[in-house]
C-alpha cells in the first residue's frame, strides 16, 4: 500500500525584521538585508553571553566597532572597503545571535555553514566580494583577537595572563578603555560609522 504524500508543510526558516524584510537562512539573498536591520539587532546582541560588567550588556555592534577602530590603528592604509568588511565581520549575527566559540566548537560545521551563507549575502548586499582575500580575513581575524583581549580583561574578568595565553598580546592596542552603553545609542554609532565607511 503506498503512503500519501504528506500535506505538511516544511518548518519556517526565515526570520522578518523590523524592515518588513523576510531573510531566508537557508537561502539568504542580499536584496532582503537592510544595514538599518543589521544596526538594531547586533546593538542588541551580547558579547561573552551577557557575562560581562557595568550597565549596559557588551555588544556586538560595540565589538565591531572596536575591531575596525583596531584594524584603522594597526594600518592606517588599509582601504577603506576592507574597513567597511571589519565593522561587518560578524554581521550574520544579526540573525543567529553571538554563539561563544566552546559552543560553535560543540555545535560543529551547520552553525558555520548558515553563518558563512548570510555573511557573505552581506558581502554582496554592501558592495564586498562574498569571500574576503586571506590577508583581509587575516587582518580582521587578528583585530578581532586584540578586541577579544580587551573585552576579555576590562569587562568579562579574565586576567591579563589568561587573555594572552586565549588571544595573544594586543600590543598598544590593549590600552584601549571600552564602556558599554545603551543599544539605542550604540546602533546610532554604528550606522554612522558604516555610512562614513560606506561612502554615504
Amino acid at each position: 500500500m503506498s503512503k500519501r504524500p504528506s500535506s505538511a508543510k516544511p518548518p519556517r526558516a526565515w526570520q522578518r525584521m523590523l524592515s518588513g524584510r523576510r531573510l531566508d537562512l537557508l537561502d539568504p539573498s542580499p536584496l532582503d538585508i537592510e544595514i538599518e536591520d543589521i544596526a538594531h539587532g547586533l546593538a542588541r546582541v551580547a558579547r561573552w553571553n551577557g557575562q560581562t560588567t557595568g550597565r549596559w550588556a557588551y555588544s556586538v555592534a560595540e565589538h565591531s566597532l572596536l575591531v575596525e577602530r583596531i584594524m584603522l590603528t594597526r594600518r592606517k592604509t588599509l582601504a577603506q572597503k576592507w574597513r567597511l568588511a571589519g565593522l561587518l565581520h560578524d554581521a550574520a549575527e544579526y540573525v543567529i545571535g553571538d554563539m561563544i566559540t566552546p559552543f560553535k566548537t560543540v555545535i560543529g560545521s551547520d552553525y558555520k555553514t548558515v553563518e558563512a551563507r548570510i555573511q557573505s549575502a552581506v558581502h554582496i548586499r554592501f558592495g564586498l566580494p562574498p569571500i574576503l582575500p586571506d590577508d583581509v580575513t587575516a587582518t580582521i581575524k587578528r583585530a578581532d583577537k586584540i578586541a577579544a583581549f580587551i573585552e576579555a580583561t576590562q569587562l568579562a574578568g579574565f586576567s591579563k595572563a589568561e587573555s594572552a595565553r586565549l588571544f595573544g598580546s594586543p600590543g598598544a592596542a590593549g590600552e584601549i578603555s571600552l564602556s558599554p552603553c545603551a543599544p539605542d545609542e550604540v546602533g546610532k554609532l554604528f550606522l554612522a560609522r558604516f555610512r562614513l565607511l560606506a561612502g554615504g
